[in-house]
C-alpha cells in the first residue's frame, strides 16, 4: 500500500473536510506543511500579518459562514499568539481547528528553541487539545478534531504537530467515520420536558423570551421568528442573541443586562415566566444573581448541559440544540398573547426610550442611523468597548444584516481582523467593521492583509481620543480620575493634565490608511457622514478607513450600577 508523509495526509484531510480557506503563518516547524499546501489548488491560504489577528480572522470566517475555521501556525510564539483568539472562540462557541507546529519528539521537554507546551497552556480554553505522538494516529485525530469542533456546543480544537511526526511516512487513507468513546453530543429533544415548558408558557400572564447567541449559532433565526409570530410572546436578547429575530419585529424589545434598554430590564424583572434559549446567564446579563427575574419561573434550553443552572437556578432544564428545540416547539405551541403585558412593555418603552440626546455635533447614533438607512444588506463586525455597546443598542439587525462581535471574552482588537474573515467568507456582502481608536490600534497591521486580498471592507473608527469604556467607569465611579485612558497622554503631559497643551493625537489614521494602500476619510460633522459611506461604497477592491471624531463625553446609557440589580439603572448623569 502506498505510504505518504504526515504533511501530505494533513493536506489531503483538509480537502476531505471541505476546507476552502486556511489562515496561516509559517515557521521552521511548519515549513514542510507550507510546502505541501503550495502544491495544491483547492484550499486558499491567507497570510495575515500576525497570529493574534489570524485566529480572529478564522473565527469571524466561521461565525459568518457556518463552516469550521482553520488556522495554521508554527511552534513557540506562533502558537502562544493564538491564546487570546482561542479563548475568544471558546467563550462564544465558534468552531475552529487550529494546527500548531511543534519541535521533534526527542526535543520535547528539553527547552528546545521555540518549544512550548501549547496543549497544556490552552487546555482550559479549547474544547479539545492533543499532541500527535504517532504518525499512525494523525488521520484519526484530524477527523475527530473537525467533528468535535462543530458538534454539540461548537468550539476550538487544537492539534500540536511535531515536525518529525509530520515527516514520517504512513497510511495514506483518511478516515470516513468518527467513533469517539465518551463523546456523544446530545441530539434530539426531551419531548416531556418541552411539553411541560410549553404548558407553562401558555399559562403565563407575563411571559418573556430571552434569546442568546445559541439561537444565532444554530442558525435558528427563521424558526425562532416563526415561534414569536405564532406565540405573540415579547422578546429580549443578550447582545450575542441580537438578530435572533429582526430588531424591527414589533415584539422585539431590545437587549437586556448592563447596558440593556430600560423596558428590557424591567420586563425581565416583572415577567412571571422567562423562557430562555441559548444563553449562559453571565454576570453582564443578570446583575445580582439573587435578584434576577425574581417573579419568574425559568425555562432554559441549551446545548451545553454544564450551562444549565450553572449561574441561575432554573425550573425546567432542556438540553437540546436551539433550532431542534424551537422547530419541535412549533408543532405544539399556540397563541400566548397577553395584551396587558404587551401594553405594559410599551409603556416602559415610552417612559425611557432608548436614544442618545440630540446634539448639534455628531454622535455615535447619528453614524449608526446612517448605516441603518444606507445599507439594505451588510455584516457589521465590532471591536470591544463603548462603540460595541452603541452598535448593540442602535444598529438594525435583520434577515439581511448580521452582527459579529466578541461577547464572552470581550476581546479588543477583534474588529478589523473579524471584518477581514467575514469578507473572505462572504465576498458578495458589504462588511463594516466598527472599532474605537484604542481597539483599532491593536490589530491595525491587518490593513495590509485587507489591501493585498482586495477586500472592500469599510472600517469605521469611533475616535474619542480615549479608552472610552474604562473612562466611562472612571467618570461615574472613580471621581473623574482618568488614569491610563487618555490616548494622547505621554511624556509631554504626564502628571500635568490640564496644565499643558494636549499632544497631537497619534497616529493620523487617514495617512496611516493611505500608507497601507487603503482609502482614508476623516469625518468631523454629522452632515458629512452619508457622503463618507457613499465614497466608501464605490470602492470595489480597496478597503476604506473612516475616522469619526466622537465626543468623549458621549457615554453608554442605561448602565447597571456595579453590584446592582436590573432595576438599578443609571439613565443619564
Amino acid at each position: 500500500m502506498k505510504k505518504i508523509s504526515g504533511n501530505k495526509l494533513l493536506v489531503k484531510a483538509l480537502k476531505e473536510e471541505g476546507v476552502d480557506t486556511i489562515f496561516g503563518y509559517p515557521g521552521a516547524c511548519t515549513i514542510d506543511l507550507s510546502d505541501e499546501l503550495y502544491k495544491q489548488d483547492y484550499t486558499k491560504v491567507i497570510l495575515p500579518r500576525q497570529e493574534i489577528a489570524l485566529v480572529h480572522e478564522a473565527d469571524a470566517y466561521a461565525r459568518s459562514t457556518g463552516k469550521t475555521g482553520v488556522c495554521l501556525v508554527t511552534s513557540g510564539p506562533g502558537a502562544t499568539n493564538l491564546v487570546t483568539g482561542l479563548a475568544t472562540a471558546y467563550y462564544d462557541s465558534v468552531p475552529l481547528v487550529c494546527f500548531t507546529g511543534q519541535v521533534a519528539r526527542h526535543l520535547i521537554g528539553n527547552d528546545a528553541f521555540q518549544e512550548v507546551d501549547i496543549v497544556g497552556i490552552t487546555r482550559s480554553i479549547t474544547k479539545y487539545g492533543v499532541l500527535v505522538k504517532n504518525r499512525e494516529d494523525l488521520g484519526r485525530i484530524v477527523k475527530e478534531a473537525f467533528y468535535i469542533a462543530r458538534t454539540g456546543r461548537p468550539g476550538p480544537v487544537l492539534i500540536d504537530l511535531p515536525k518529525d511526526v509530520m515527516g514520517e511516512l504512513g497510511d495514506a487513507e483518511y478516515p470516513s467515520e468518527v467513533n469517539i468513546r465518551g463523546y456523544k453530543p446530545s441530539t434530539g429533544v426531551h419531548i416531556g420536558q418541552l411539553k411541560r415548558a410549553i404548558k407553562m408558557l401558555e399559562k403565563a400572564r407575563r411571559p418573556l423570551f430571552l434569546v442568546g447567541g445559541g439561537v444565532n449559532i444554530s442558525r435558528a433565526n427563521e424558526a425562532f421568528t416563526e415561534l414569536v409570530d405564532k406565540t405573540n410572546v415579547p422578546v429580549v436578547s443578550t447582545i450575542m442573541g441580537r438578530g435572533a429575530v429582526s430588531t424591527k419585529h414589533p415584539l422585539y424589545i431590545g437587549n437586556v443586562g448592563m447596558h440593556g434598554a430600560y423596558a428590557c430590564n424591567m420586563a425581565v424583572n416583572e415577567c412571571d415566566l422567562l423562557f430562555s434559549i441559548g444563553t449562559r446567564f453571565n454576570d453582564r446579563i443578570t446583575g445580582k444573581l439573587h435578584s434576577f427575574a425574581p417573579k419568574a419561573q425559568i425555562v432554559h434550553i441549551d446545548i451545553d448541559t454544564a450551562a444549565i443552572s450553572k449561574n441561575v437556578q432554573v425550573d425546567v432544564p432542556i438540553v437540546a440544540d436551539a433550532r431542534e428545540a424551537i422547530e419541535k416547539m412549533l408543532e405544539y405551541v399556540g397563541d400566548c398573547r397577553e395584551e396587558e403585558w404587551i401594553a405594559q412593555i410599551e409603556d416602559w418603552k415610552a417612559e425611557h426610550p432608548l436614544a442618545m440626546k440630540k446634539k448639534p455635533v455628531m454622535t455615535p447614533q447619528d453614524i449608526l442611523d446612517a448605516i441603518n438607512e444606507m445599507f439594505e444588506e451588510c455584516m457589521i463586525v465590532t471591536d470591544v468597548g463603548q462603540h460595541q455597546m452603541f452598535v448593540s443598542q442602535f444598529a438594525e439587525i435583520t434577515e439581511k444584516k448580521r452582527l459579529l462581535m466578541s461577547g464572552g471574552l470581550g476581546t479588543m482588537g477583534y474588529g478589523l481582523p473579524g471584518a477581514i474573515g467575514a469578507q473572505i467568507g462572504n465576498p458578495d456582502v458589504p462588511v463594516i467593521s466598527i472599532s474605537g481608536d484604542g481597539g483599532m490600534q491593536m490589530n491595525i497591521q491587518e490593513l495590509a492583509t485587507a489591501v493585498l486580498e482586495e477586500l472592500p471592507i469599510i472600517s469605521c473608527i469611533f475616535n474619542n481620543n480615549n479608552l472610552g469604556m474604562v473612562r466611562q467607569w472612571q467618570k461615574l465611579f472613580y471621581g473623574k480620575r482618568y488614569s491610563m485612558t487618555c490616548l494622547r497622554s505621554g511624556a509631554a503631559c504626564r502628571g500635568r493634565c490640564g496644565e499643558v497643551e494636549c499632544p497631537p493625537y497619534t497616529p493620523d489614521f487617514v495617512k496611516l490608511a493611505e500608507s497601507y494602500g487603503a482609502k482614508g476619510i476623516r469625518v468631523t460633522k454629522k452632515e458629512d457622514i452619508r457622503a463618507a459611506f457613499e465614497e466608501a461604497r464605490r470602492s470595489n477592491k480597496i478597503p476604506t478607513v473612516i475616522e469619526f471624531d466622537i465626543d468623549p463625553e458621549d457615554l453608554v446609557y442605561p448602565m447597571i450600577q456595579p453590584g446592582g440589580t436590573l432595576k438599578d439603572m443609571i439613565m443619564d448623569c
